[in-house]
């Protein structure tokens, strides 16, 4: 311990030496929080869709086949009732319920109207606005090419066609403002970046300037450099993860709804892992511009693999595999979920050991890789 201690001091001296460094760690990300959310659009494809068909009639049945046909959405299940499709919503297997009440067709037929209930997960303010914008439009699509039979009916009013009315609530996000969505993964984004570039630096910082010589020479062990590389970003990025926490708050007025114990252990264990990916990626590049152009690989695959962007749903089966493989993608899932819908342990702890694996294998390899000739 008095070695790593050691170790600890000089990194500390290095990281407040350098102002640049400083501004970079906490000055930018805090600027980009408060930019970026601003700037974003959004379309979503896969919706998953679960329906109530208490009516069971052919104007019903019709109206589901159109909205599978649209191209937009994805049937997942028939529910028995509008409670059971809620606990779907809340399952996180389906993102939205459209309940079609008992005497739809005949509703329509007799008075030429008739509502229907549709709910929306707006934990996703992408899939909640725009699929529930895009399952509107199928509906109303629908009503605009009623059967003439219909419209003919001398039960409608001359002069009025049959018209379906819509009455919708949005989940966990009720005014289905993007910024929800949007402000939690910007920050994860940003503590990736500066979880990624900055260690991927610092060993080769010390090949470059010649004094990682020095450090092989000496009688510290592999795990202890690693380690003294380690913790000091690890309290860097604790720390740009609190300023993130604040802004969140103070700007865009959003408050965790779960736990903010849970939310740092996540981040906590989020940090390790990129760390770790971080000095694989220093002992693996002999200058600091090799560094970088790997980093920027790896923080390019993230960003657009994350489900920040575009919905995992959206991507090809492969693309989704590639996106399950990258820690960013499981902690961008849990941010979402504890300041959104607070969910609780039990609901995200599968994410919890898919951080601790990639904390321990990333880890584990720059260890591994880190060549030490004393």
């Amino acid at each position: 311990m008095e070695v790593l201690k050691f170790i600890l001091q000089k990194e500390f001296r290095q990281i407040f030496r350098d102002k640049i460094i400083l501004a970079m760690m906490f000055v930018m990300p805090t600027v980009q929080l408060i930019i970026m959310p601003f700037a974003a659009n959004f379309e979503v494809k896969n919706i998953n869709v679960a329906y109530v068909d208490n009516d069971h009639s052919s104007y019903s049945q019709r109206l589901i086949e159109k909205i599978a046909a649209s191209g937009y959405f994805k049937i997942v299940s028939s529910p028995q009732s509008y409670k059971e499709g809620l606990k779907m919503i809340e399952k996180g297997d389906a993102d939205l319920v459209l309940e079609i009440p008992l005497g739809f067709e005949r509703n329509l037929v007799r008075e030429g109207l008739q509502e229907v209930n549709m709910a929306v997960d707006a934990i996703n303010g992408t899939k909640s606005s725009l699929g529930g914008a895009y399952l509107t439009n199928v509906i109303a699509d629908f009503n605009s090419n009623l059967d003439v039979n219909i419209k003919a009916s001398k039960s409608v009013v001359p002069g009025q066609a049959a018209t379906i009315e819509i009455a919708n609530s949005n989940w966990y996000n009720p005014h289905a403002e993007y910024k929800y969505y949007m402000v939690p993964g910007i920050l994860v984004l940003l503590l990736t970046m500066i979880g990624g570039f900055i260690t991927a630096l610092n060993i080769v910082k010390e090949k470059e300037i010649g004094t990682i010589e020095q450090i092989n020479v000496t009688p510290i062990k592999k795990w202890q450099f690693i380690l003294g590389k380690l913790i000091p970003f690890w309290i860097v990025g604790m720390i740009v993860f609190t300023v993130g926490m604040i802004v969140m708050y103070i700007v865009y007025g959003i408050f965790p709804e779960g736990s903010l114990l849970l939310l740092y252990l996540f981040a906590a264990v989020y940090l390790i892992a990129l760390l770790g990916l971080g000095l694989l990626i220093s002992t693996l590049a002999d200058t600091q511009l090799q560094a970088m152009f790997i980093a920027y690989f790896f923080m390019m695959v993230f960003m657009l693999m994350s489900g920040f962007f575009t919905s995992t749903d959206s991507m090809p089966g492969w693309a989704r595999i590639i996106s399950q493989c990258t820690p960013v993608t499981h902690f961008i899932t849990v941010v979402r979920l504890i300041v959104l819908k607070g969910s609780s342990f039990q609901e995200v702890k599968l994410e919890l050991l898919y951080l601790i694996g990639f904390a321990f294998l990333l880890n584990s390899l720059a260890i591994y890789n880190y060549r030490k000739t004393a």
